[in-house]
C-alpha cells in the first residue's frame, strides 16, 4: 500500500534491519525498541488488523512469530519473550505487526508501560539482528 512504511520494508524500498524475509512475512528490528533487539513481524500483504488476516494464512504466520520468539530468546540469552499485538489502538503504523520484546528478569518492564531505547549505531543494531537471525530454527 503506498505510504505505509511496513509496506516500503516488505518490498525493500524502505532500509530496515531484517531478522527474516519469508513467503510467510518480514521480521525486522523495531527502530524504537522496548529494549534491544526488538522484533516485529508483519505480513508480506498490507493487512490493517488481525481481524483482516486471512484464517488460512494464520498457521504460517504465527509460525514465524513463534520462531521469532525462540530466535529472540536465544539468539540473545534472554530469559524470555513478551509477545504482543495492538489492533487499531495504540497501532502507531496501520499494519499489522506482532512485537517480539526480550526480556530478562528485573529488566523493568511492568505492565503496558513500554519505555523505548535506542541503538548506539546502525553497526549495534546491524549485529541485534544478525544474532536473532543466526538463531533461527
Amino acid at each position: 500500500m503506498s505510504g505505509c512504511v511496513f509496506c516500503g520494508i516488505v518490498a525493500g524500498e524502505v532500509p530496515a534491519f531484517t531478522v527474516t524475509d519469508e513467503p510467510d512475512g518480514v521480521a525486522f528490528l523495531d527502530t524504537r525498541p522496548v529494549f534491544k533487539g526488538h522484533v516485529l513481524v508483519v505480513p508480506r500483504t498490507h493487512l490493517v488488523t488481525i481481524a483482516d488476516l486471512p484464517a488460512e494464512t494464520l498457521p504460517g504466520y504465527f509460525r514465524l512469530v513463534r520462531r521469532i520468539a525462540v530466535a529472540v530468546q536465544s539468539g540473545l540469552g534472554s530469559g524470555g519473550t513478551f509477545v504482543a499485538m495492538n489492533n487499531t489502538v495504540s497501532q502507531s503504523v496501520p499494519h499489522l505487526h506482532t512485537h517480539v520484546v526480550p526480556r530478562t528478569k528485573g529488566d523493568g518492564l511492568r505492565g503496558f508501560f513500554w519505555p523505548r531505547t535506542r541503538y548506539a549505531d546502525d553497526d549495534e543494531a546491524k549485529g541485534f539482528a544478525e544474532r536473532i537471525s543466526a538463531a533461527l530454527a
